[in-house]
């Protein structure tokens, strides 16, 4: 399948820009691609961290591989926060840091995984899907809350399921990850199905409620705002 080449980040004036940008990116979301088979190729998580007092944006990239869920390589870049804090708007605070620490990587990503969301945003284009569309990679959201949809608790056990909705619509699903554990709730960011962004979650999220890309990703993200701030 042929495509456009990805657009560059661009970064709003303000939030009527920053809405009219997603609402004209949204339209580049593949959504009819299965995605990477889960347990193979690399999994990225990446994650983002601030300090908004000194004005200072990290973010990490951590590579495993998708079989072993062995570390492959780690990434981080340090960035000033271009945008300020608008519910809906987050990705423009942490895009353009996530695209250079991606780009310090020497492999692949493969599929990203993202603590945030895709489409379960209220215009269809959370952090994960604007960073797909942005880098032409398969990319997910799992995000520890419902953001501002609807769901019906789902079963107990580890895999149990059950539809995120705006109103009917749905737009992921929420997923038990471990038993009798608050569930995780997953989105499509890019060029992946939601039945193969939850069986990627599931076997990332193996002894934890989240994936272990993203436990990675936060802790190196966290040690590097130490050190960026000291």
């Amino acid at each position: 399948m042929t495509s456009s080449p990805a657009p560059a980040h661009e970064t709003p004036a303000d939030e009527a820009e920053g809405r009219a940008i997603q609402d004209r990116l949204r339209d580049r979301v593949i959504l009819d691609e299965a995605g990477p088979e889960p347990g193979t190729g690399l999994v990225t998580g990446v994650d983002v961290g601030y300090d908004d007092e000194k004005d200072v944006v990290v973010a990490a990239a951590v590579v495993l591989d998708a079989a072993t869920l062995d570390t492959v390589e780690e990434a981080t870049a340090v960035g000033t926060i271009a945008f300020p804090y608008v519910p809906g708007l987050l990705a423009f605070r942490e895009i353009p840091t996530v695209l250079k620490a991606l780009e310090e990587l020497g492999v692949d990503p493969g599929l990203v995984v993202c603590d945030g969301y895709g489409l379960a945003h209220p215009r269809r284009f959370g952090l994960a899907s604007h960073l797909g569309v942005l880098t032409g990679l398969p990319v997910i959201g799992v995000g520890k809350n419902p953001f501002t949809f609807t769901y019906e608790a789902p079963g107990p056990l580890r895999g149990d399921s059950s539809l995120l909705l705006d109103g009917d619509e749905v737009v992921g699903r929420a997923l038990r990850t471990r038993e009798n554990t608050s569930p995780v709730f997953v989105s499509v960011g890019h060029r992946i199905s939601l039945d193969n962004a939850c069986a990627h979650t599931l076997r990332l999220a193996g002894r934890y409620r989240q994936p272990e890309s993203t436990r990675r990703a936060d802790a190196l993200c966290r040690q590097t705002l130490r050190e960026a701030t000291a």
